[in-house]
């Protein structure tokens, strides 16, 4: 049975989108909202009850669908209507000079012209007229290269119809799911006259700030970090599931377009302050120049400037401003001619790759690291460079043999940046993942999806121990006291402890005979140790270092499951049904238990008697907070995450890292991330630190 809609639901729902495609555009393009979070949020409410009550009236542009895609299997192939070209680089003042000489030879001899209007040029041009444009002056729009991944975004009608990658310049991937989850990025254009069909071309990306706070999410999570911006801008867009970009901070800038159907442009410049008008986003470091000496000036003055930049930029885009010169000057098969990248400086260097080996780190990731004949560059003589994991080995298309560019980032660094397969002898071999790891030689678990990683999960792994066992001794998982670093090293290397369950089976007498132990310290050392017995059982999940559960994880774990036996015997299918528990990490879970290794090592624990118990909360009758859910993102002022998420466990409440419609708070601090916009986007209750505050007393 079809609801009958209020004759004024229909306006009211237009009216309520477009007011808040405003302020989203307000707060993530300009970063100059109008309006008080709960404004936004009583906006927001209202859309989604009045979608709720009429689902007829909801529309694909509407703010509320920023994640309505369902995961896919594959990326759909997406045919470019113009090619994506890529750009030529220049990489000095000199060399930009010697490019603006060989487009003046286009350009001239003088003639005249007439004005004539013409279509939207597109990135590859039609042939002009006879002397069209020729001995004009020529003018230049600077844009900062942004360190991102390209991206094409189709309009049609004004509404965000379909966005690809630049895959092979010819053809792309169909990521419009995961796209539309980008806030910086209009899923309807700000005009009242659309045209009828709009290509915008630009860079996804991701702040420094976010990009830091990311990857120190994921590895406390047990997760392998994003080796840069680019590639956690990359890893983001290929998700399969929307719902994991919706949670990375991704951003966006358009630079250019392919086709625009009902609009007209005579510059570049002109085009860039209509993309404005139409909801983008663009970079501080845009410049109209009048003549090349102008934007080596420019060039030159952001040189420095450049590091303070909150996105990473590798350089300028140099581009012809007049649209008729651009079509004059035409594309050779790879790249405009009519632009070019004025690349800035970097510490390069040319050497060949003799093998790669694999580094096995403290929660069992292992990264290929690449031998290199040794090479000077920057100063010094580099012989080995990460290559971070396995996705970036095929990004590059690597081979063990080969000849690439390295390049030193940030000057202390080095990472292969480009293979040059020109030098290629046919002698090359292939870099596979290894099977087993090569220390412990357990088998290797490969990642399904989310995190690009191959890694050991025996905790008992010779290459883990160092770090896992002072991860197992620190203040937030068995907080045993004078267990540091370089007591941890002694007690390795002089082979008296070869997994967490020797630690306490330490007598002090092995412990004298280690440097720096007087007969106080290793008393001291033993109490702390047999003191560790009593932590509850999240401590010793957290301890233990299973691979994507963190501390907040842990906690939820033993609260669920209660004891170890039943989280060690606990199937997939019950995994799952705990909150915050996906595929993913449910699989990692599974795979750890299942291992002989740990078998040994918690039966080993065990016998030693620690507590494999998680003790019932006391809370006290009529807490505010009982069975309330909270996610806390942004600083806060009075105390820390940690603190404020232990006080909400205290008051019977429970705490997530991420928010879903059964969240019942996010609590807002200073610079909030993604979860404040999700909280927004589904209604739920934002709290500020004093709010919070006053609800716990």
């Amino acid at each position: 049975m079809i609801k009958t809609t209020n004759n004024d639901s229909p306006k009211k729902a237009e009216n309520l989108r477009e007011e808040i495609r405003y302020h989203d555009y307000r707060y993530y393009v300009l970063a100059d909202p109008e309006i008080s979070d709960q404004e936004y949020d009583r906006l927001m409410r209202q859309l989604l009850d009045l979608e709720k009550k009429y689902p007829h009236l909801v529309t694909p542009d509407s703010p509320s669908r920023r994640v309505s895609g369902l995961a896919t299997q594959e990326f759909k192939q997406v045919q470019h209507k113009i090619p994506m070209l890529s750009l030529d680089n220049t990489y000095n003042p000199e060399e930009l000079k010697e490019w603006e000489e060989r487009i003046r030879k286009i350009l001239i001899p003088k003639s005249t012209r007439k004005s004539v209007k013409t279509p939207s040029p597109g990135l590859q041009p039609p042939s002009p007229s006879k002397g069209e444009g020729r001995g004009e002056g020529i003018e230049y729009v600077v844009e900062a290269k942004i360190d991102g991944v390209s991206c094409s975004l189709v309009y049609e009608n004004g509404i965000l119809a379909t966005a690809a990658t630049r895959g092979d310049g010819e053809t792309g991937e169909d990521i419009t799911s995961n796209v539309k989850t980008i806030r910086a990025i209009p899923l309807k254009l700000f005009t009242q006259n659309p045209p009828k069909l709009l290509e915008v071309r630009g860079e996804v990306y991701m702040n420094k700030k976010d990009f830091g706070q990311l990857n120190e999410a994921i590895k406390k999570a047990g997760g392998e970090p994003f080796a840069n911006p680019r590639n956690a801008a990359a890893g983001s867009l290929r998700q399969k599931d929307p719902r994991i970009t919706a949670k990375r901070p991704l951003r966006f800038f358009g630079h250019s377009y392919a086709v625009a159907e009902g609009l007209e442009f005579k510059t570049h410049w002109e085009y860039l302050q209509t993309l404005k008008k139409l909801g983008f986003a663009l970079p501080e470091m845009n410049r109209l120049c009048k003549k090349l000496d102008e934007v080596i000036a420019f060039y030159q003055s952001w040189e420095i400037k450049r590091q303070d930049l909150p996105y990473e930029i590798d350089g300028l885009v140099v581009k012809v401003n007049d649209l008729r010169q651009q079509r004059i000057l035409g594309t050779t098969a790879k790249s405009p001619r009519w632009a070019v990248a004025l690349k800035y400086q970097a510490q390069q260097a040319t050497t060949q790759v003799k093998n790669v080996t694999f580094s096995v780190g403290r929660t069992g990731t292992i990264t290929p690291i690449a031998e290199l004949e040794p090479v000077a560059c920057g100063g010094v003589t580099i012989s080995s460079s990460t290559l971070h994991n396995f996705d970036e080995v095929e990004r590059l298309d690597l081979k063990i043999g080969d000849t690439v560019l390295i390049e030193r980032a940030g000057e202390v660094i080095p990472h292969v940046i480009k293979v040059i397969t020109s030098k290629r002898t046919g002698k090359e071999k292939p870099i596979s993942p290894p099977k087993y790891c090569p220390v412990c030689k357990q088998k290797v678990v490969k990642e399904k999806e989310e995190y690009v990683a191959y890694a050991c999960v025996n905790p008992s792994c010779p290459a883990q121990l160092k770090a896992g066992l002072f991860h197992f001794g620190s203040r937030d998982a068995m907080d045993i006291e004078g267990l540091g670093d370089v007591v941890v090293e002694q007690l390795i290397n002089e082979k008296k402890v070869k997994d967490f369950s020797d630690l306490y089976q330490l007598t002090k007498k092995d412990l004298l005979t280690l440097e720096l132990f007087a007969d106080k310290r290793a008393d001291n050392l033993l109490a702390a140790i047999q003191k560790s017995k009593r932590q509850p059982l999240s401590r010793v999940l957290y301890g233990l270092g299973i691979r994507h559960v963190g501390e907040k994880l842990a906690w939820v774990l033993a609260e669920h499951f209660k004891t170890m036996e039943k989280l060690e015997s606990a199937s997939l299918e019950e995994l799952t049904q705990v909150l915050e528990v996906g595929p993913i990490v449910a699989e990692s879970i599974r795979q750890f238990f299942r291992q002989e290794e740990v078998r040994k090592l918690i039966e080993k624990l065990r016998k030693q008697g620690l507590n494999f118990k998680e003790p019932p909360k006391t809370v006290r009758a009529g807490s505010p907070l009982l069975a309330k859910s909270f996610v806390f993102t942004g600083e806060l002022k009075k105390f820390s995450r940690d603190q404020a998420e232990e006080m909400v466990r205290e008051l019977g409440g429970k705490t997530s890292s991420s928010v879903s419609k059964k969240t019942d708070y996010v609590v807002a601090g200073k610079d909030p991330g993604s979860k404040y916009d999700n909280a927004k986007k589904l209604g739920v209750k934002i709290l500020s630190e004093e709010d919070f505050l006053k609800l716990i007393q």
